[in-house]
């Protein structure tokens, strides 16, 4: 809910996204794993990812953050700062901010990276609020970017089916008008669900290694069951929560933007909510889970289909590794 006190709101005036043009569709993992596509179909919702052949999560960032600036007439050298939200950087230093920085030409830009898994552009969206709100920034490049397939194990049918490659990206600037951009949130982590989803090597607690190598301990681990149980629940209830909180019924929402990552636990997200069908974005049939990119490209794309209007009340929700999950409510802002 709106602080009395504040002065102005960061408000989202530009999308972008990048996909690359490399699809795995489902008939893809019918030759390499024990699967097919109604199986796929009938438990994620999913036909169809992309992947990036050459190139790294830097390379989907900026191309989303390009694509952002085809739109507007803002210019590179005018943004305050980047935030990255992935889980798949480039290296673990530099920060993959840094490098999309340079490859944009953002030269007065500082930036860094945030890790949240699929939750990862809530969290970087509120940091980024922050910083348009305390006055000290006008212009702030929020980028949710993973390349899943550096980190997939496409002999693993539990997992490798369910990820793609994504980028998008949102500009956040301020508004005087209390009544639109970012309204509320609700945030949270829970680290006790460390066991369920992780990918184990390749940080300080097992550094690469022969035997890391060896136990494919560099792939992502996922215990379905347990992240699916506690995923429907986390965003099922945060979305209601924040709509309770700030007096809004189903009628008065546009959208639900959820992270997409399973159609059952959108679908969950969505009754418990009260919301239509016609009301949920939904592309996770074209590009899988991409973590972090989900939402933006979710925003980017309905914007840009005419679907979303200014006025219109959204509800964003995500869950991740961490866990981490978490709701905001955006009232949209750009004619």
């Amino acid at each position: 809910m709106q602080s009395k006190n504040k002065l102005r709101n960061a408000t989202i005036t530009a999308v972008g996204m990048y996909v690359p043009p490399k699809i795995l569709d489902n008939k893809y993992f019918e030759q390499i794993v024990d699967t097919n596509d109604e199986w796929i179909l009938s438990r994620t919702g999913i036909s169809e990812r992309r992947m990036l052949e050459e190139g790294a999560t830097s390379d989907l960032a900026a191309g989303a953050c390009l694509d952002l600036f085809k739109t507007t007439s803002v210019k590179p050298e005018e943004i305050d700062c980047i935030i990255v939200a992935t889980v798949t950087p480039d290296m673990l230093f530099p920060a993959t901010a840094c490098l999309v920085q340079n490859k944009i030409n953002a030269k007065s830009a500082w930036a860094f990276d945030l890790s949240a898994a699929c939750s990862g552009f809530l969290f970087a969206l509120k940091t980024g609020a922050c910083l348009i709100e305390s006055g000290s920034y006008q212009k702030v490049l929020v980028v949710g970017a993973d390349k899943m397939s550096s980190i997939t194990d496409y002999t693993d049918r539990n997992t490798c089916i369910l990820f793609g490659d994504a980028a998008s990206a949102v500009l956040l600037e301020p508004t005087e008008n209390l009544e639109e951009g970012i309204i509320d949130q609700m945030l949270f982590v829970d680290g006790a669900g460390k066991d369920a989803l992780y990918m184990k090597a390749g940080g300080s607690l097992n550094p690469a290694s022969h035997d890391t190598i060896d136990k494919k301990w560099h792939y992502i681990y996922q215990d379905g069951k347990a992240v699916f149980k506690v995923a429907v629940k986390g965003m099922a209830d945060v979305s209601f929560e924040i709509m309770k909180r700030n007096g809004l019924t189903s009628d008065d929402v546009a959208y639900l933007v959820p992270h997409q990552a399973n159609l059952r636990i959108i679908d969950a997200t969505a009754e418990r909510m009260g919301v239509s069908k016609e009301k949920v974005m939904i592309n996770i049939n074209k590009y899988g889970n991409t973590t972090a990119a989900t939402i933006p490209m979710c925003l980017t794309e309905y914007y840009r289909d005419g679907k979303v209007k200014k006025g219109d009340n959204l509800i964003l929700a995500a869950f991740g590794a961490g866990y981490t999950w978490g709701s905001i409510y955006l009232k949209w802002s750009i004619d």
